[in-house]
């Protein structure tokens, strides 16, 4: 049985009012992930997904690679343990 974990991403670059959060949304659903992805006030992006720690990673190569709306210039990452409070994937 897979590991479930919790992935907390800060995604910088031009990620908000591009359709950023949206795509993510879909990506994650497709990975069968639950979570959240938010603007914050400095122009970044957080994501919050939870599920199978190879589906949390495929959701992070996603973010990074080139297929994003607008453009991505880095991610911090944390992984953590999942908390199971989490349904379905929403923007906020």
């Amino acid at each position: 049985m897979s590991d479930v974990v919790r992935l907390t991403a800060w995604v910088r670059g031009r990620v908000q009012g591009v359709g950023f959060r949206w795509w993510t949304r879909a990506r994650a659903l497709e990975l069968g992930l639950v979570g959240w992805a938010r603007n914050t006030d400095d122009g970044r992006v957080e994501v919050v997904a939870e599920g199978p720690r190879e589906a949390g990673v495929k959701l992070l190569e996603l973010i990074k690679g080139c297929d994003t709306p607008g453009r991505v210039d880095g991610v911090v990452e944390r992984w953590s343990e999942a908390r199971g409070s989490l349904r379905g994937f929403v923007e906020r």
